[in-house]
């Protein structure tokens, strides 16, 4: 089952937990979320905590949204807009396990070993052809496909990384057990 904007209008956490096991793909290129973070309006390691800026316009656009950014001038990442009642809250997408399009994977990112080409957001939007152009593009329509888990997935939760503000809250989400996550739990 396709997920739909609305569920896109919880909160962070809800999302980030919700999205585990769900498969995304991006014309056609993608895979399961095994790895997500969570940043709400009032997190001081959001990109929306001091307001809107051009930067994150898309944050504080519809919900159901991709917020699409550069990190230290070389790799995109992609988030997925959320919390209809907290503008500027979304959900970092850390990684996936590739299920789809790995050849087209493989020639974006080089010969590497397969659980490494969507392990970590930068990796992740490389090997999904994530850049600019997504920036604000709704997630229910082409080029992403977004569909819910099948079963209900054991996700355990720890501090998120790369971060030094609010560093040891506990909103990353990953795929118990997952052998594709960016580092262990």
């Amino acid at each position: 089952m396709t997920i739909s904007r609305d569920f896109f209008a919880q909160d962070a956490v809800s999302v980030a937990r919700g999205l585990i096991g769900a498969e995304l793909c991006i014309d056609g290129v993608g895979g399961r979320i095994v790895e997500t973070e969570a940043y709400d309006a009032g997190d001081p390691a959001s990109h929306s905590f001091g307001g809107a800026t051009k930067r994150n316009a898309a944050m504080f656009g519809p919900v159901g949204h991709a917020y699409v950014y550069r990190i230290y001038g070389l790799h995109w990442c992609l988030n997925f807009v959320c919390a209809q009642d907290q503008p500027g809250s979304a959900v970092l997408i850390r990684a996936v396990e590739p299920l789809s399009g790995i050849d087209v994977m493989r020639a974006r990112r080089g010969a590497i070993a397969d659980r490494l080409l969507c392990s970590g957001p930068g990796r992740l939007a490389q090997a999904l052809g994530v850049d600019a152009a997504l920036d604000g593009a709704p997630l229910d329509q082409s080029p992403f496909a977004l569909t819910a888990p099948d079963t209900p997935s054991r996700i355990v939760a720890g501090p998120r990384i790369g971060i030094t503000k609010a560093a040891a809250t506990p909103w990353r989400f990953c795929l118990a057990g997952s052998r594709y996550l960016s580092k262990p739990v």
